[in-house]
């Protein structure tokens, strides 16, 4: 029987698409081991399946995959994919979706100093034996930050391999790089082949993206490292020596299902213990998603999954890769800015952030400054955007031109102003983004400010412009590098947030970590701003978003399971969050970016991560693949659906009698009430923890409950008599009413503490309340 849900993806698509037979790639799902003794390998069966449905076409099969999903990749026309649906060794038929990328000193910032006798880095051996698969769009191998000097053999576990390509040798990989593969056939097979002339047919990365991330999670120690003389100092990732390899999947289109899970399959199946993947989209139903699919059975391998929240912030329910067994990971800042400001004909200074490298405005000069939006000088909407083509070059040559943020990439605004004949851009946020300020490389003397200062700067504008004695005047002052800002870390503007739009009952993002304005590695070709008339080469660039974030937790990661190899993917996770902390470098609840509030819970998960004490975090929440069937269960998955996912036949009746999806044993408690004329509210937690403290330890709870909520904790007292013991204790939460409008919602937040005064394991208790349309 065809699930509704499939049918009614496959209808979207088909509304679409310009015909209804339009060919698209979908992903495969066949029965494990029922392959018939006729055809020599699986490969065989997939295409004779395909022939049984189109009989005489060519075979269309894109990948096939066998480690962490059974099955392949095709492109079918809409006919075809629901006559596959129909056959008997078929369990589903998913529509392929397209991603895109989320994209010195924050080792330093994390408290992993290298001169440390103990701790995280010389406990773990710097991650030397472990293998982070990083999921991106490829690597630049000659990077120093990629060298193999000092390191041992190639762990002896390692099935992978270096497979050559455009302008990629075999010869790139070593002992730190020590696989590299890529994947297009579904890229190719939406797009038409690749312009080589623009992208390698190879691992090489022609974005930056991929060995910027993959130089966070585990780059060597680089000295001098800089981006134009900004940030000087040591680079470093956070697993300095783990050993990495690149699955490329992103190309110039995007990053498409089909490659993903081929990435997925490969990465398990070659020895991987982390993968780390800056990657998202839209949030689906977790068997209709191939990024939870393909997570999934690496978790359910080992494997630990670490995934960037996505960029959307700072709106509510904007985060992505929410899937329980994926550790989410917004952004945060760090210490240390790059301060550029404003200075206006009035005397008046905006601060603001730039990466500017070249040659500065004349020292002491303003400057006449414009604004296209006001429609004199360019066609008033795309004029205020600097959009190509918007800018009167009579208007904007010699002068400051003022741009609103949107729509193209922050440098390519600067080039329109550089090409139209000005000297400068102020780069103004807008409502939405608020006062949350990314540096960027720019092409011209350039800063970026708030929302409030690009305000100010209009008024001073219109004022001035009215005054007709001053005219508009301003310059921008570029001051370097400022290290010790405080407050820091603050959440940053444009990580996502919660709540978890597929699953309310698990707090997304799980934890965050530094995101912003980021030192890491760079290939040659490609020039800091990532426009193509950019033809700088630098070693180092300074990048934002949960993309940096993402592979920090990575390395932590790698270094957690060399410290703990026998700690599953969800007891690292546990010891990320339950250690994690709240409060900033002033001893405060840590900021909202963009808008200088207190940040909350949908902002930062459990909190910042702190390395050094999740090595050592006393108790940890652990889930098995089998709790995440429950969870499927308790979340109306169909036992067909839950079968997608996880590769196994579920029986949904214990679960059922375990309770509700925010049973799961997860380090965070999140419970939605709807409240329907009720008044009075309950709900309850089971609970289990694992001792990996001290033998003989006893653990006392603090609870310190969300506004207006009466939680109880049984029992009070948690008493091991051994390490690797398990305790489990209930949580009851109850709570009355709130007046809320039809289809409002309101959040409170707290958290139970437990501890037995050496160790420290807090997690966020979150309810929320909704009332009904």
């Amino acid at each position: 029987m065809l699930s509704l849900l499939f049918l009614l993806s496959l209808l979207s698509l088909a509304t679409s698409s310009s015909t209804n037979e339009q060919p698209r790639t979908f992903i495969v799902q066949v029965q494990h081991d029922t392959k018939p003794s006729i055809f020599p390998t699986h490969q065989h069966w997939y295409i004779s399946s395909l022939s049984s449905i189109s009989p005489g076409d060519t075979p269309r099969l894109l990948h096939t995959y066998d480690t962490v999903f059974h099955g392949f990749s095709a492109k079918l026309s809409l006919t075809e994919a629901l006559k596959l649906q129909t056959l008997p060794h078929i369990i589903a038929v998913i529509p392929e979706r397209v991603r895109h990328l989320h994209t010195t000193r924050s080792p330093q910032f994390l408290g992993l100093k290298t001169a440390d006798s103990a701790g995280l880095l010389k406990e773990s051996d710097f991650g030397s034996d472990l293998v982070i698969g990083v999921i991106d769009t490829g690597i630049w191998p000659e990077r120093q930050s990629f060298n193999d000097r000092d390191l041992g053999p190639v762990p002896s576990k390692w099935k992978g391999v270096c497979v050559s390509g455009k302008d990629f040798a075999s010869s790139s990989c070593n002992r730190k790089l020590i696989g590299a593969r890529f994947f297009c056939n579904g890229y190719e097979a939406t797009n038409g082949k690749m312009n080589e002339t623009t992208e390698y047919r190879s691992p090489r990365d022609s974005d930056g993206h991929g060995t910027h991330t993959a130089s966070i999670a585990a780059g060597r120690y680089v000295f001098p490292a800089s981006t134009f003389g900004y940030a000087h100092g040591v680079a470093a990732g956070m697993a300095p020596k783990a050993r990495l390899a690149a699955y490329k999947v992103c190309w110039n289109a995007g990053c498409y299902d089909s490659d993903i899970l081929a990435a997925f399959d490969a990465a398990v199946s070659d020895g991987v213990d982390v993968i780390s993947l800056s990657v998202g989209g839209v949030v689906v139903p977790y068997h209709l998603d191939a990024i939870a699919i393909g997570s999934f059975g690496a978790v359910d391998r080992g494997v630990f999954v670490s995934a960037s929240a996505g960029n959307g912030g700072p709106g509510g329910l904007s985060v992505t890769n929410v899937a329980p067994w994926v550790t989410t990971v917004g952004a945060g800042t760090i210490d240390r800015d790059f301060p550029a400001d404003v200075k206006l004909g009035n005397g008046k200074v905006i601060s603001g952030v730039s990466l500017y490298g070249g040659p500065g405005l004349a020292s002491g000069k303003m400057y006449p400054i414009v604004y296209a939006g006001s429609g004199d000088g360019g066609d008033g909407y795309s004029g205020s955007l600097c959009l190509e083509g918007s800018l009167d070059p009579k208007f904007v040559e010699g002068k400051i031109v003022l741009c609103d943020r949107g729509i193209n990439s922050r440098p390519a605004k600067g080039e329109v102003v550089k090409m139209a004949g000005g000297v400068g851009m102020i780069l103004a946020n807008g409502v939405f983004e608020g006062e949350g300020l990314v540096a960027d490389c720019h092409v011209l003397p350039a800063t970026a400010v708030g929302a409030s200062g690009g305000d100010e700067i209009r008024k001073y504008m219109s004022a001035a412009a009215k005054s007709k004695s001053s005219p508009p005047a301003a310059t921008i002052v570029f001051k370097g590098t400022r290290v010790n800002v405080r407050p820091a870390p603050v959440v940053s503007a444009f990580s996502a947030r919660g709540p978890n739009p597929e699953s309310p009952e698990i707090l997304k993002p799980d934890i965050i970590a530094p995101g912003l304005n980021i030192l890491a590695a760079w290939p040659d070709k490609i020039g800091p701003s990532g426009i193509p008339s950019d033809k700088r080469k630098i070693e180092f660039n300074i990048l934002s978003g949960t993309s940096m974030a993402c592979p920090h937790v990575s390395g932590l990661a790698a270094l957690l399971k060399a410290a703990h190899p026998e700690w599953s993917p969800a007891a690292i996770r546990s010891a990320l969050m339950t250690t994690a902390y709240t409060v900033d470098n002033r001893g405060e609840t840590m900021l909202d970016e963009s808008t200088g509030n207190v940040s909350t819970v949908l902002d930062f998960g459990a909190g910042h991560v702190h390395p050094q004490k999740a090595m050592d975090p006393g108790l940890i929440y652990d889930i098995t693949s089998f709790n995440y069937m429950d969870f499927l269960c308790n979340s109306n998955y169909t036992l067909s659906n839950i079968q997608v996912v996880t590769r196994r036949s579920a029986d949904c009746s214990g679960a059922k009698r375990a309770g509700h999806a925010g049973n799961l044993n997860y380090p965070s408690l999140s419970v939605v009430f709807q409240q329907y004329g009720k008044h009075q509210m309950s709900a309850h937690f089971i609970r289990t923890v694992t001792n990996v403290g001290d033998a003989n330890s006893v653990y006392k709870v603090t609870i310190r409950p969300p506004g207006e909520t009466l939680v109880t904790v049984q029992p009070e007292k948690l008493v091991f008599r051994r390490v690797g013991q398990k305790l489990n204790f209930l949580v009851r939460v109850e709570t009355t009413a709130v007046k809320l409008a039809p289809g409002a919602s309101s959040l409170r937040s707290g958290s139970i503490i437990w501890s037995d005064g050496k160790h420290t394991a807090t997690s966020p208790i979150v309810v929320t309340m909704q009332q009904p349309l």
